[in-house]
């Protein structure tokens, strides 16, 4: 058919002279060729127009896909839902193929095994990527400041500091996200669940990389010291948090009435006596509240949890405020 077209495009319309002398068996043949093409060019129009009118569109990110089935995959990107369980293990999937690729990890089997190194792998791709590590080799290289990336996908995922992209949405409060750990990690912040407890102090964190963070604290290293006060942090963010204090850095301004934090954190919690948003639920009543802290102190009142040890009298109580005004009055 793409011959037939060719072959079409290249015949030229003969001059209005000749076609006077031409013979009516000629002229016939050529009103078939001239109708044969634009049936053609019919044909190819109405093709496209079943391509557009068939593909199924994000509403969210504008990605088209042509099966519907696919359509409904993609979107738990945007949910952030992960309907496929692990039964071994409980991590979630968004898809069947993802489930069944990650069941090879409990599996014994792993062929690919690394000479330089001795690890195995369950995976050629996964086996490929690492010897990229030992080699040295970023192939993946971003457009707009030039860092170079292993795989395509930390490509992609870096490229969003550029572009602002945030595809990971929460249905609760609308705040959205770069990658779906964010997503997942802020989701916890709603439930007010703390899986990781630290096993000095009985303090819970939403995930693994707070729990190790704050294991820090517990521990006599505080290399950042601060040359005006002397004081001195386990972490340079909250080093660098410390020293806008001293320079009187207040550079996240309220839209709303002006008033300035030093955190775009303390500036969000601040812009919900605005807005009225309360996204932190009670699980075992209606009331919502604006801060994290707040919904947990809240639920001890339930719970009964009295969780702040005076370590003189050993008393219990539901707050910290409620143990060190005790400390204050009774075990000076």
């Amino acid at each position: 058919m793409e011959f037939i077209k060719e072959e079409i495009k290249d015949m030229s319309y003969p001059e209005p002279s000749r076609i006077k002398h031409e013979d009516t068996g000629q002229q016939t043949d050529w009103m078939d060729v001239n109708k044969q093409k634009h049936e053609l060019d019919e044909a190819e129009e109405e093709q496209q127009s079943i391509k557009t009118r068939d593909l199924h569109t994000c509403s969210t990110c504008g990605k088209s896909f042509s099966r519907e089935g696919h359509l409904d995959t993609h979107m738990r990107i945007h949910t952030g839902e992960k309907p496929f369980n692990c039964d071994q293990c409980g991590k979630d999937f968004i898809s069947s193929s993802h489930l069944k690729r990650h069941l090879k990890v409990h599996s014994d089997e792993k062929p690919h095994v690394c000479s330089l190194c001795g690890k195995s792998f369950s995976w050629l791709d996964s086996f490929k990527l690492h010897q990229k590590i030992h080699d040295g080799v970023r192939d993946h290289v971003c457009c707009d400041c030039g860092k170079s990336f292993t795989t395509v996908s930390s490509l992609k995922l870096h490229q969003r500091i550029h572009t602002g992209e945030k595809p990971y949405y929460c249905t609760q409060c609308g705040e959205s996200f770069r990658n779906a750990t964010g997503l997942k990690v802020h989701l916890l912040r709603h439930s007010g669940e703390k899986t990781f407890k630290c096993d000095q102090c009985g303090k819970g964190f939403i995930s693994s990389t707070h729990l190790k963070k704050h294991l820090t604290v517990h521990s006599d290293e505080k290399p950042h010291v601060c040359s005006l006060c002397g004081k001195s942090f386990s972490w340079l963010h909250s080093f660098k948090l410390h020293q806008k204090t001293h320079d009187e850095v207040r550079d996240h301004v309220c839209c709303d009435c002006g008033k300035s934090f030093t955190t775009s954190s303390c500036l969000k919690q601040h812009q919900r006596i605005h807005t009225g948003e309360k996204p932190f639920k009670c699980s075992y009543c209606d009331k919502s509240f604006n801060q994290s802290g707040n919904l947990k102190s809240h639920e001890r009142l339930h719970t009964g949890e009295k969780p702040y040890l005076c370590t003189q009298c050993e008393k219990r109580f539901k707050s910290l405020s409620n143990l060190l005004h005790h400390m204050k009055k009774c075990c000076k």
